[in-house]
């Protein structure tokens, strides 16, 4: 098990080599979002560095019985108990194994704290608000309420996630009783 020195370290340095701070699009007119993009699959997706806690290495994820198909299980991050979501489970997409590059992203949504796999970090980035748009229906494959919009970046697209409306109150609450599941 790594130490928080460790983790820090890592993190420091995920972002020190991917680190970008494009300012696409610039104009007075928009605000300016700072991003931590990541893989799922094919695509690239994006959410606001302000909902994310930390990004871990893949680490020791404990299953839950009883708990949604696409919840992996929790993992004990510094004492608390956190529940941990596969992406491409709730995403629909096919399945793979975890890699080197894999990592954990903590993030908050509504005052909880969810862990989110993903196939590998990309960067942090700066982007103008005035270059997202509302993503077209049926333009990424997810379910269009997870996408609070779609930025263009040079060549690339980068889906920007709701994390508010990645899951209803009813799965929000199955989370909770998975995490306290685990606990007991």
């Amino acid at each position: 098990m790594s130490t928080i020195a460790e983790r820090a370290t890592d993190l420091a340095e995920q972002i020190n080599q991917k680190q970008t701070t494009e300012q696409i699009g610039s104009t007075a007119e928009g605000e300016l979002l700072q991003l931590v993009s990541f893989v799922v699959g094919d695509e690239e997706y994006a959410v606001s560095i302000l909902s994310v806690q930390e990004i871990n290495r893949m680490m020791q994820i404990t299953q839950v019985p009883q708990s949604p198909s696409y919840v992996e299980g929790v993992i004990n991050l510094r004492g608390k108990i956190i529940p941990v979501i596969d992406l491409r489970k709730r995403f629909g997409m096919e399945i793979r194994e975890n890699t080197a590059d894999s990592r954990i992203i903590v993030v908050e949504v509504e005052t909880r704290v969810i862990g989110f796999t993903v196939d590998s970090v990309n960067e942090v980035l700066r982007i103008n608000s005035d270059i997202v748009e509302p993503a077209p229906p049926m333009a990424t494959g997810i379910n269009s309420d997870y996408v609070q919009g779609v930025g263009k970046l040079q060549d690339r697209l980068l889906i920007l996630l709701n994390l508010e409306k990645l899951f209803d109150t009813d799965e929000l609450r199955a989370l909770d009783q998975a995490a306290l599941r685990a606990a007991a």
